[in-house]
């Protein structure tokens, strides 16, 4: 039977999906599958984010892999934990050296915008102080999956195609891999056709077998060691033997009495808290849909603007995470939103493109997790005959040695990548996320507000059409954003722009747990392969 698998004429609707023994919610099927293996057999959420997203990195390889970074956060025994798995710079990236490369700015692809991976060393982690079964048992999902093939989705198969798209542009032999790896028909594979990667297989059986030692101080670190001498990398084998992963407290504010919470920096989480207390400090939201929306398009504006210009590694942030999310600052900044769209402004403080998944278990332990290579593929470099492929978070940094987010060796970028956890008064609510590179803030506001404040449940708060600030008073909205909406937003002095597909808007999962039943709520994303498993 002929179909188009990304065809859709009429419209769909998911329900709220409940369980009470555990739940995994991911941007695809397979990869949620894996980690509800893990339940069955006795593992707990920890186990099952480590199966889940082991398994990512070859079902969805093109939004992550194994030279891809991580973060999560951790409920488990009543508390939070926080886990920040994003690599530094290599020692040798200096912004005279990349000068001298004759780069202006930091390059999208190649070998120079990739920093250490940290999510082969997150599994590792995790596992070692929270997981309940052994580590190599955790991989061997994705290690199947890799060896025996499985069945592209649609949405993948799309991004593949703008994948092979984008890095044809490149001649240098550095790219070569990359075809020979995920295009070796010379072209992306389409929806339904069956995909395998022994290298890739061979590599998880590696890091499984040695708990990632292998990846960071054994063979893999010399083959990826080889190659970036062999084409002019900075990355070397002494900054993967150098690297761990760093254990941090969440970081959070308080809206519609409940408490969210992000990961620090350098990753931008800091950007939604701000804009949900703005947003407290407006007070109540009334009836007028265009008043709502109008609110809540200027606080992540405003917040965004002071995240771009002050996020980065903690001991180099000035002004400090306190200053900006002090309540007297953000209620000024609150202030300053009046019924004219702004063009914003970082305020001071001062005085004087990524998976996400989500997973609970029957113990009310949960996690919220997230990993990416950032743009797509990434850097389009792989590894040649490993199936790594490897993030191009360097593309952040600046080489303009005045800003905040300046290239240096061993410094961690501004980062994109940001899992939420909601509690209230101390008890565990949920894992939410919403990944898609810079929409990922914005994302998290617009979901905790749909959930908080307009009482939508996770899946009708997913299914939300979504709008997307991109600079000045330019706000992108999706194809299906209501029209007298857009026209009202537009009288106000917003710029709208109706954009024709979906998926930069944002690929989101939210599991929410009753504290009296312990019974499970999951919504899953609709602009993607999505799928969230009950038990």
């Amino acid at each position: 039977m002929q179909h188009d698998a990304r065809f859709y004429p009429s419209p769909s609707r998911r329900m709220a999906t409940f369980g009470r023994r555990g739940m995994v919610a991911t941007s695809q099927p397979l990869g949620a599958e894996a980690g509800m293996q893990m339940l069955r057999q006795g593992g707990n959420a920890v186990d099952a984010a480590i199966a889940t997203a082991a398994a990512l990195t070859v079902v969805e390889p093109t939004s992550n892999g194994l030279g891809s970074d991580a973060f999560a956060i951790v409920w488990i025994d009543g508390k939070l934990h926080g886990l920040n798995a994003s690599g530094p710079a290599p020692q040798a990236a200096t912004l005279e050296r990349v000068r001298s490369l004759g780069h202006d700015t930091m390059p999208e692809h190649g070998m120079i915008p990739v920093t250490v991976p940290g999510a082969p060393a997150a599994w590792a982690a995790l596992s070692e102080r929270f997981g309940r079964l052994p580590f190599a048992e955790l991989l061997a999902p994705a290690i199947a999956y890799a060896e025996r093939g499985f069945p592209i989705s649609p949405v993948v198969s799309q991004m593949w195609e703008e994948a092979f798209d984008g890095y044809a542009a490149y001649e240098e032999p550095a790219f070569r891999p990359w075809f020979d790896t995920f295009a070796p028909h010379q072209r992306a594979p389409r929806p339904g056709e069956m995909w395998a990667s022994p290298d890739h297989a061979s590599t998880l059986r590696s890091i499984a077998e040695t708990h990632a030692k292998s990846f960071y101080a054994g063979e893999l670190a010399e083959r990826i060691d080889a190659f970036f001498r062999e084409h002019g990398g900075l990355l070397r084998r002494e900054d993967l033997a150098a690297y761990a992963p760093e254990w941090v407290e969440p970081i959070g504010t308080t809206y519609r009495d409940h408490e969210i919470w992000e990961i620090p920096p350098n990753g931008c989480g800091l950007i939604a808290l701000q804009a949900l207390r703005m947003l407290e400090h407006l007070g109540a939201e009334g009836r007028d849909p265009v008043e709502t929306l109008h609110r809540r398009i200027e606080a992540t504006k405003l917040a965004y603007v002071d995240g771009l210009h002050y996020i980065t590694e903690p001991g180099d942030m000035q002004p400090s995470v306190d200053q900006l999310l002090d309540d007297g600052y953000l209620k000024a900044r609150a202030a300053a939103i009046g019924e004219r769209a702004l063009d914003p402004e970082h305020g001071n403080p001062i005085s004087g493109g990524t998976v996400y998944l989500a997973t609970a278990d029957d113990d009310g332990n949960m996690v919220s997790l997230i990993q990416s290579n950032f743009k797509g593929f990434g850097s389009g470099i792989v590894v040649p005959g490993t199936g790594i492929s490897l993030q191009n978070r360097g593309w952040s940094f600046k080489l303009d040695p005045n800003h905040a987010n300046a290239l240096a060796p061993g410094k961690r970028p501004y980062h994109t990548i940001i899992p939420g956890f909601i509690t209230r008064h101390g008890q565990a609510i949920g894992p939410f996320g919403v990944m898609g590179g810079f929409m990922q803030p914005q994302g998290h506001v617009q979901v905790i507000t749909g959930m908080l404040e307009d009482h939508l449940n996770p899946q009708a708060a997913l299914d939300t059409p979504r709008w997307k600030w991109t600079r000045g008073r330019t706000v992108e909205v999706e194809p299906h954003f209501p029209d007298h909406l857009a026209q009202a937003l537009a009288r106000r002095g917003h710029h709208i722009v109706k954009q024709a597909d979906p998926i930069s808007f944002g690929r989101g999962q939210v599991i929410l747990r009753d504290p009296d039943s312990g019974v499970l709520c999951g919504g899953t994303e609709p602009r993607t392969d999505a799928a969230v498993l009950a038990w």
